[in-house]
């Protein structure tokens, strides 16, 4: 395993209560509304925590659990919980403040305000899996819906979100360059934005996002097959949003028994490592994109930062290599159908179980009960088949 970087944190070796700095970016009121709205969808189905036995052995602790992400509804993506339930959400706040009347989160989704529905587009910036989420959920509720790509963004991700009614526009440059052209055309045509990062004046829909997100962990530790919780959570860097997220659920959870969260992020875009190494949020250049696709964000989110720096204890970055060989050692082990960003964790604690250094920092034993979130299957089919075969 190809373990490049490891930034500890010298916390309490025991978690407080959890704190309101971490409490409060994601209220319970707000996971509690996204868990009954999501339910509410007709398609909603959990999603399986499957054991991996083989690589908890191999790791040397006694339990290793995957949620399995890669069969959340048709976009084989836990970013099915965040991008559409934004929507969803800012559709009725829009239809409140056009109607003057009440409008609840069932009523747009039985799209009972059509001809207001239409009238709107919602725009947002992807490397893939948002970027549908978004489309999914703007064609669901019936309005309009353009997306943003930078240009290194796989064809097949673009054909993705274009089945589903949204219009793509190319942006030259990387990610970041996107976002930021996604909020300028927003400016100038009228469109609402649906980022899953956020930026100083931007905060509510990422929040609603990230509320949509806590639907995976909460349904995690609903299915958690052990006598005692986690003791370590290995989560997947990007911008910070998915992170965040589980780590404010479970630490509003489990209190001062909750996990040891370590982030995990591609070398080449290890914004939360260099945050997190300078005490204060820094920015990443992106000039070599990392396979990991979904996780090549050089700025955290705004909202998410402070729940990261509460919270995380250990920040490890790894190289490309790895990835396709745990892509198919799941497939052929596990039969499990796991995109190049949902092995990232696996792919951090493998490498950390393997530098004995690292482990005892990380606390890994024999002990140890994983948790880990294979957030999306084969969501660009191309790529998956390249990568695993």
């Amino acid at each position: 395993m190809f373990l490049q970087q490891h930034h500890h944190l010298d916390r309490s070796p025991s978690k407080t209560a959890c704190p309101a700095v971490v409490r409060d970016a994601v209220p319970a009121s707000m996971r509690r509304r996204a868990a009954a709205a999501i339910a509410d969808w007709p398609d909603h189905r959990p999603t399986p925590l499957r054991s991996l036995a083989g690589l908890a052995d191999e790791s040397g602790v006694e339990s290793v659990q995957y949620k399995d992400e890669s069969l959340r509804s048709e976009l084989a993506s836990f970013k099915a919980l965040g991008g559409a339930y934004a929507v969803q959400c800012l559709l009725r706040d829009r239809f409140e403040d056009a109607t003057g009347s009440p409008v609840t989160l069932e009523d747009v989704e039985r799209i009972r305000h059509p001809d207001l529905a239409a009238a709107i587009t919602v725009v947002t910036a992807t490397d893939g899996n948002h970027g549908r989420s978004v489309a999914w959920g703007a064609q669901r509720f019936g309005c309009g819906c353009v997306i943003h790509m930078h240009e290194r963004v796989s064809v097949g991700r673009q054909t993705a979100v274009e089945a589903f009614g949204a219009t793509v526009r190319r942006v030259p440059g990387n990610y970041d360059d996107s976002v930021r052209a996604a909020a300028r055309d927003a400016d100038l045509n009228g469109w609402l934005v649906v980022s899953d990062t956020s930026w100083p004046g931007y905060e509510d829909v990422p929040r609603s996002v990230m509320a949509g997100y806590t639907v995976m962990s909460s349904e995690a530790m609903d299915q958690w097959p052990l006598d005692a919780p986690p003791t370590h959570v290995f989560l997947q860097g990007g911008c910070g949003g998915m992170a965040a997220a589980v780590c404010v659920d479970l630490w509003s959870r489990l209190g001062t028994a909750t996990p040891r969260f370590v982030i995990v992020e591609p070398a080449s875009a290890a914004c939360l490592h260099d945050s997190a190494f300078a005490g204060a949020p820094r920015a990443v250049d992106i000039t070599t994109e990392s396979i990991m696709a979904g996780l090549s964000c050089g700025e955290v989110s705004l909202i998410a930062w402070p729940v990261i720096d509460a919270a995380v204890d250990d920040f490890l970055t790894i190289g490309d290599e790895s990835i396709g060989p745990l892509m198919r050692r799941l497939a052929r082990e596990s039969s499990i159908v796991a995109g190049e960003s949902a092995v990232a964790g696996l792919a951090g604690l493998m490498a950390a179980a393997a530098d004995p250094g690292v482990a005892r920092r990380l606390g890994l034993s024999p002990a140890s009960r994983v948790l880990l979130f294979g957030t999306e299957g084969a969501t660009d089919p191309e790529v998956y088949r390249r990568l695993v075969e």
